[in-house]
């Protein structure tokens, strides 16, 4: 659902904006009759593409496991930007209007930016994540690693399903699959080769293959 709501949300954003630089253009070369026009002519497809965007980002926002700053600024962003527009093409205010569809811009470019970013968590157990000790378990280590940065999303058991995230349990991917999976994401999830090294990639896929044996 989480994705789909995703898709959905990108899908009415890329519209939004579009509406908005169509009307922001025609304030900005002086087309005030034919902004008029434009403006009566989508106001319902508007209103309908509006309510979309917002309900589609509520409903994502409250399945999120956590918030971070990104996040809390692009929401101040997009309702920052709305009334700021209705008053600049209301009264023909070029410079509300450039405001506006600057902050647009820039909340989507921080939902980007808050998709990707993704702050680590050391395990409790440092012991566990040394690969060159003698008795090292590489699933151990992808555990370790899994409790510590994987759980919010995908549960305990690999099977939580929250904010998009894949039941573990049941996944066909191979290990290199996985590997993949967790470098550059996919969909919800965000890449993680910035965050973990090769081998701590390379534990928590081996760590996820042996949640699906069980």
């Amino acid at each position: 659902m989480f994705t789909g709501l995703l898709h959905t949300h990108k899908l009415v954003v890329i519209l939004f904006i579009l509406l908005y630089l169509i009307k922001t253009t025609l304030l900005l070369i002086g087309k005030k009759e034919t902004l008029a026009n434009f403006s009566k002519k989508a106001r319902i497809p508007e209103m309908i593409i509006s309510t979309l965007f917002l309900l589609t980002g509520a409903v994502m926002l409250f399945q999120l496991p956590e918030i971070n700053q990104f996040m809390i600024f692009k929401i101040v962003a997009v309702f920052a930007s709305i009334p700021l527009a209705v008053i600049g093409f209301k009264r023909y205010n070029k410079a509300l209007a450039i405001l506006s569809f600057v902050l647009l811009i820039g909340s989507y470019g921080l939902a980007e930016m808050s998709r990707r970013y993704v702050k680590k968590v050391e395990v409790a157990d440092t012991s566990v994540a040394n690969a060159a000790a003698p008795n090292y378990d590489v699933v151990a280590h992808g555990k370790a690693l899994y409790a510590a940065n994987c759980v919010a999303c995908h549960g305990e058991d690999g099977q939580a399903g929250i904010a998009g995230a894949k039941n573990l349990t049941i996944s066909q991917l191979d290990e290199v699959g996985i590997i993949n999976i967790i470098s550059n994401g996919k969909n919800a999830m965000p890449p993680y080769k910035k965050v973990f090294n090769e081998q701590e990639i390379s534990a928590l896929a081996k760590y996820v293959q042996s949640i699906k044996s069980n």
